[in-house]
């Protein structure tokens, strides 16, 4: 990968931090829009406590100077505002040996594990006993990080016309087929709390999470992620590592509590014949286009123009009020999950992840096929490509 990044740090941590390397010089780094995808990803319907005490805003350390990308790595910090209140049981330096810090200590100890969550397997694989040691950086709170570098992704692929949106299409048993294209209806979404369009839906999921809130429970769905303004021929077919449609899911799949992902018709290919499944060719005035887009954009691996379209589905979040049935990680003894603060539903938030994970596979394409050293070069590049390719 030439667009890499790394993120380090935990829920109840200091902070945050994201470091993205591999962006091109004179890349335009606006961190007021960096701050408002960290914005989206807090919006949601359902979401918890943590939401009202923070308020994600990057910091960006090294990497640009006079807002533009000077071509090495970008360092992004996000603060936790509730360090405040873990500086002890977080502390990654020994603390004094007190009456009162060991209290601390022991508070924030867990050993109650919850199904469905890192905590038994990563107690198991790491050796820990108190599981706070896994969950901390298994958590959600993580995500955070990625968007960050996600925004910088997108800043990339806003220099060439590409842009992307989400939209929620079940909650729980609620589902909605509206809209086809959403992007018709995107100033709709954004300001729905939920990323639907569908008013009729929004009612009916709302209720259904205030349902499972009610009965203690917690509510997975689905959602569609669209790129517009494509350009064919990244990724590539020779090799099972290069072909985008992989890439994409791969990075999708690594969001936490995603189970399933889908390109372009997904799942419902398996029902549906060669002639109703692929999309057709025909040409007009010179030009290539087609009716349909069902491959999603992508064919055995690279893109063909067409837009980008995938969906996935969320779990139900595995932290629930009304603790299911599990075990005690030092004591092998059958007791109740534990119930640290989280969420009643955060599809909506979901969304916005999988928007920059995709983001950052297809800025990293765009990287491959054009340059990455300079702005400059790359849209010389891309100029150039867009020629040829117009001639054939």
């Amino acid at each position: 990968m030439i667009f890499r990044f790394l993120t380090s740090g935990e829920s109840h941590g200091k902070c945050l931090t994201t470091i993205v390397e591999g962006v091109p010089s004179g890349i335009r780094i606006d961190i007021e829009f960096i701050n408002n995808e960290l914005k989206r990803r807090q919006v949601g319907y359902g979401r918890g406590g943590r939401m009202k005490i923070e308020s994600d805003c990057a910091e960006i350390l090294a990497g640009v100077r006079h807002g533009f990308s000077t071509g090495a790595p970008i360092c992004l910090q996000i603060k936790n505002k509730d360090w405040d209140n873990w500086t002890i049981p977080m502390s990654p330096y020994p603390v004094e040996d007190t009456k009162e810090n060991k209290e601390k200590i022991e508070s924030k100890k867990i050993i109650n594990v919850r199904p469905g969550h890192a905590d038994f397997a990563g107690a198991l694989k790491y050796n820990h006993t108190d599981v706070r040691n896994i969950l901390e950086r298994s958590s959600a709170r993580e995500t955070a990080a990625r968007v960050a570098a996600g925004a910088i992704a997108k800043c990339i692929l806003s220099e060439f016309n590409i842009e992307c949106l989400s939209c929620v299409m079940q909650i729980g048993s609620v589902k909605t087929d509206f809209p086809s294209d959403i992007f018709m209806y995107k100033e709709k979404i954004e300001n729905s709390d939920l990323r639907t369009a569908d008013s009729e839906a929004y009612e009916a999921m709302k209720k259904e999470i205030d349902k499972a809130k009610e009965e203690g429970d917690t509510l997975g769905g689905k959602f569609k992620v669209v790129f517009k303004n494509m350009v064919p021929g990244l990724g590539s077919h020779v090799q099972w590592d290069k072909k985008l449609d992989g890439l994409l899911a791969r990075a999708v799949m690594s969001i936490p509590a995603i189970k399933s992902v889908e390109i372009g018709l997904g799942n419902a290919a398996a029902e549906t014949a060669g002639s109703m499944t692929h999309d057709e060719i025909f040409i007009k005035d010179g030009k290539y286009y087609r009716k349909t887009n069902n491959a999603g954009g992508i064919e055995s691996g690279i893109t063909n123009g067409e837009d980008i379209i995938f969906s996935a589905v969320m779990k139900a979040i595995p932290t629930l009020r009304k603790p299911l049935n599990s075990i005690a990680i030092d004591k092998k003894e059958e007791v109740s999950a534990h119930f640290e603060r989280s969420d009643t539903c955060a599809v909506a938030a979901c969304a916005v992840v999988a928007e920059a994970m995709a983001a950052i596979v297809i800025a990293d394409a765009m990287l491959e096929k054009f340059s990455h050293d300079s702005l400059f070069e790359m849209k010389v590049n891309y100029q150039n490509y867009l020629k040829r390719i117009s001639e054939r």
